[in-house]
């Protein structure tokens, strides 16, 4: 396991990741960033370490010797329920990313996959961060509640969080309200990626929000779809 010691300042990364070269090489390339790395090669070490260190992100594989990542994923959310969690998958079916989504994943990179991708998430994480932080903007849409400094949505008496990039995607589409923002846009401003045809992470983020705002999900009346060029919020 490669670890640093905390030094004040720096944002720090959490990698859980058994593998030994896949660590050695986040650790060297995110080190070299500027971040701090803290690493652990179990679930049960991730978990100690997340509780311990606080991290600013983290970074977290799928499969682990002492547990799946899914699993590890909930009880990471059960710490922190806004960190931004990056999910390391060697499976790239939208069911796989949607489970994953489902148990509190804000991101995923199939294996095996760039260096240099993950730390340009890294990066647009962190700009997002610095961006937003003194914004605590909240408004409604419909019957529901919207706390973006809260990261939570409000239905009545029933209040549920949202994730890292689920606040990304409403703070950009509130702030355009009632024009349309592009699939292209919203990647490269919320994720620091570039477009490309066979990327689905923007759409599989709609779809959980959807679940979370609107009355009827499959016929939403908030989150509107602008067929073959983004996505509009109507409040």
């Amino acid at each position: 396991m490669v670890s640093v010691q905390p030094v004040t300042g720096k944002r720090k990364i959490l990698l859980i990741e058994d593998d030994p070269n896949i660590v050695l090489g986040l650790h060297d390339a995110l080190t070299f960033e500027g971040f701090e790395v803290v690493a652990a090669d179990t679930a049960k070490k991730g978990l100690a370490l997340a509780k311990q260190t606080r991290p600013n992100a983290i970074i977290l594989d799928l499969m682990l010797p002492d547990g799946n990542g899914y699993n590890v994923c909930e009880e990471l959310r059960k710490i922190d329920r806004i960190v931004p969690i990056v999910m390391l998958t060697a499976r790239s079916s939208e069911a796989d990313k949607i489970r994953g989504l489902d148990a509190g994943a804000d991101d995923f990179l199939t294996k095996p996959f760039s260096v240099g991708e993950l730390v340009a998430r890294m990066r647009a994480i962190f700009r997002r961060v610095e961006r937003s932080s003194d914004r605590p903007e909240s408004f409604v849409l419909g019957s529901v509640q919207i706390h973006l400094g809260a990261h939570t949505v409000t239905r009545g008496k029933e209040t549920e969080p949202l994730g890292f990039y689920e606040v990304g995607l409403l703070r950009a589409l509130y702030e355009r309200a009632g024009e349309p923002v592009s699939r292209d846009e919203l990647l490269q401003r919320i994720w620091g990626l570039e477009a490309s045809t066979t990327n689905r992470t923007v759409d599989n983020f709609i779809v959980k929000l959807r679940r979370k705002i609107e009355r009827t999900p499959d016929k939403p009346e908030h989150i509107l779809t602008v067929y073959g060029y983004g996505y509009k919020l109507a409040p």
